[in-house]
Order: structure tokens, then sequence, then C-alpha cells
């Protein structure tokens, strides 16, 4: 049993892990452009509430709730269904590590969350389970992001299958283009929940 506290909540249910729907509204989703619909959108936002920023005291919050989805589009590659999401973070003195540019892991953490909103809106779309929880993080480090630097975060989906899901990641400089860093992001089905999911 995974519990979870959400915006003074519980959602301490099987369901309640599977399923971005019973999660509490976060952010508009009529901000965000892009062809995916409304509900992927929105379901998308609203599980980043829950898990990646979550209340006021957890350790996400000061820097998830400065997270903005952009965009989000959905392509069909013949038998694959694509979703690129484009999110945007302005970095801020509680990222930075001593030498003044943003802290290696917290880079890790932006992508932890950023890759994973394409797989919650495929799963959205799919109608099946695209939360997961991390399994593997490849991060590859290509240059420092100062105080003044808005970091681009453009994740797309790689994989969704009924146990493992992968998306690709990378986070640049938003005036400049330079590449901050890269990743690829691997997350599976906790125990129990596969099977869950397959029904919903």
């Amino acid at each position: 049993m995974i519990s979870t506290s959400t915006f003074k909540s519980r959602l301490a249910t099987e369901r309640g892990w599977v399923d971005p729907h019973v999660m509490p509204k976060y952010m508009d989703a009529s901000e965000v452009t892009g062809n995916a619909s409304f509900e992927a959108k929105q379901l998308t936002l609203n599980t980043l509430g829950a898990y990646g920023v979550g209340d006021t005291d957890c350790f996400a919050y000061t820097v998830g709730k400065r997270i903005r989805i952009t965009e989000m589009n959905v392509e069909q590659k013949g038998e694959k269904m694509e979703v690129t999401v484009v999110a945007e973070v302005q970095a801020s003195k509680g990222m930075l590590n001593g030498a003044g540019t943003v802290h290696g892991g917290c880079l890790c953490y932006l992508i932890d969350n950023c890759a994973s909103f394409p797989l919650v809106a495929l799963g959205v779309l799919k109608n099946i389970n695209g939360v997961g929880v991390t399994q593997a993080l490849n991060v590859f480090f290509h240059a420092p992001a100062s105080i003044d630097t808005c970091m681009q975060i453009t994740s797309t989906s790689v994989t969704l299958g009924g146990r493992i899901m992968t998306s690709r990641c990378e986070i640049t400089d938003k005036k400049s283009g330079r590449m901050i860093a890269s990743a690829l992001l691997g997350k599976m089905q906790p125990a129990g929940i596969g099977a869950a999911a397959a029904k919903l």
C-alpha cells in the first residue's frame, strides 16, 4: 500500500495511485498550448501537483511549484503514438549549489518530473497507467545553469508497456538554446498495480 499526502488528503488506495482522474485539480490546462486533449493536459497537471509538488512542507514544493507546462503535442508515427511535453522553469536561489549554479540533484528532480509528463499524458490517451515509479534515470550534464536561466525542458515518450515505460528529456537554456542536461527515464508499474491498471 502506498500512502501519499496530497493537498491535505490521502491517496492511499491502489486506484488512487493508478488513476490521475482522482487527483485534485492543479493549475489550468487552458494555458497549455498544443494539440493534446484538454483532459490529457489537465490530468498531467494534476499528477504534477499531487506527486511532483505536494504540500508546502514537502521536499519538492519550492522547486516543483515553479514548473510550468507550456505545450503538449500528440503525434501518430505509424502504429506508435508519441507525446511531447514542453515545460519551463526559471532558476531561483533555492536551486543553486555553492558555486552559484543549479545543483545537479535539482536538475535530476526536474527531469524525473518533466520526463514523466508525456508518459502520464500517453496513459490518459490510451486509458492505461502512465504514472508508475522511477526505476532508472540516466543523466548527462552538459553545461551549468546560472540563476538568471530560464530552463526549457522538452520530454518525449519512447515506450509505454504493461510494466515498463521510458521517455527522453532535454533541458536547454530557453534564451540561447544551450544544452544543460539530457536524460533517459525508465519507469515501472508498482507491484500489484499492473493488473489493476489493465482493468481500467
